[in-house]
């Protein structure tokens, strides 16, 4: 099943809530507070990683993509940092993301649905971090900030597919077709219901 149809990565990016303006004119208002909080979300992307090569120590491929996508998450967090330092800002304390928390209450239970869960929702997690980001760069004026958010915005747009190529190991098309779009109904709901502010989610 390795090599999932090129039609349900499509699906990923198909995000059924299209991010308001208000959002970004949030950012743009307050862009140190959604520095700080784009720290903690790729921290905290990093320790996701890690949790799933964890969890499955068996499936070598999830274990080596996970191994790669927590170092590259973390070195964003790294680069997020230097920003925030040249700013005279500090990393924020560990706070927790209403956004994924939400989503994980659509975990089902039992072995071989949650692995498919937990891949798909992440593929939308990032599937839904690429736009942000991608709105971000638009923003910004022209210069170094607006190049790093361009760059994170392509690193989002592969991690997004990664979950669910992964995904397409150990289950058959048409099973992640229908979760896929089951999950995109929901995250569309959690976001439509977050309130606006300078933070990622």
């Amino acid at each position: 099943m390795r090599g999932i149809h090129s039609a349900i990565k499509d699906i990923v990016l198909e995000l059924r809530f299209k991010t308001p303006a208000q959002w970004t004119e949030a950012v743009m208002d307050d862009f140190d507070t959604f520095l700080i909080d784009h720290a903690a979300a790729e921290k905290k992307a990093s320790g996701m990683a890690m949790s799933m090569l964890s969890h499955y120590p068996d499936k070598e491929r999830l274990v080596k993509a996970m191994i790669d996508l927590s170092i590259e998450e973390m070195t964003h967090f790294r680069k997020v940092v230097k920003l925030l330092y040249q700013r005279g800002l500090t990393p924020g304390a560990d706070t927790k993301d209403p956004y994924v928390n939400e989503f994980r209450k659509s975990f089902r239970k039992g072995s071989d649905v949650y692995l498919l869960d937990r891949l798909l929702v992440g593929g939308i997690v990032e599937a839904r971090g690429c736009e942000r980001f991608g709105l971000v760069a638009e923003a910004l004026p022209v210069g170094k900030m607006k190049d790093f958010y361009q760059e994170i915005t392509q690193s989002e747009a592969k991690h997004h597919t990664l979950f669910v190529d992964l995904a397409g190991d150990y289950f058959a098309e048409d099973v992640i077709q229908a979760r896929l779009s089951e999950l995109l109904d929901i995250e569309a709901e959690i976001v439509a219901a977050l309130p606006i502010s300078a933070a990622l989610h």
